[in-house]
């Protein structure tokens, strides 16, 4: 890395250092990843209620940005392999969230675990000193994302 990079370059630089990271900590697709019978809308569906918790339906179909229609038939496929569940919501009963089942959580946790255990791996190699250098690489980017949240939830569509 040079010394004297602009911003926009350090910019580019660490997304390219943090494209390098990711495929350091993910080498191979696990098995479980690959053994998945899901669909790549069904994926993502299950990985946006992991990440986000009970959903409407409308707030999939637009973090998808698919029709109501579209997003529907993905949940009633992910329904039917006992993934997701449909419930009322008791404040308001015409409204109907979607969650994941324990089947489908217990599915989304199994694959989050072993992306932790490899990143432990990695982690566990590093001395004290680059272990605290990354903390609070870490803690600045979780900033940055607290000032910005409104910014990047209007840009949320799933592609």
């Amino acid at each position: 890395m040079k010394p004297e990079m602009t911003k926009d370059e350090l910019v580019e630089n660490t997304l390219q250092l943090t494209e390098k990271a990711f495929r350091e900590l993910f080498p191979i697709l696990p098995k479980e990843w690959l053994s998945l019978d899901l669909t790549t809308p069904q994926l993502k569906v299950v990985l946006l209620l992991f990440m986000n918790g009970p959903s409407r339906m409308s707030i999939i179909a637009s973090s998808l940005g698919v029709s109501l229609a579209t997003a529907t038939g993905v949940v009633d496929r992910l329904v039917e392999k006992d993934m997701v569940l449909r419930e009322g919501d008791p404040d308001d009963r015409r409204i109907v969230l979607c969650r994941l089942s324990d089947k489908g959580e217990n599915l989304i946790t199994g694959l989050w675990t072993l992306a932790r255990d490899h990143a432990k791996v990695l982690l566990e190699v590093l001395d004290q000193r680059k272990l605290q250098l990354l903390n609070g690489a870490i803690q600045a980017l979780l900033e940055a994302g607290e000032a910005t949240r409104e910014e990047l939830q209007g840009n949320n569509t799933i592609k």
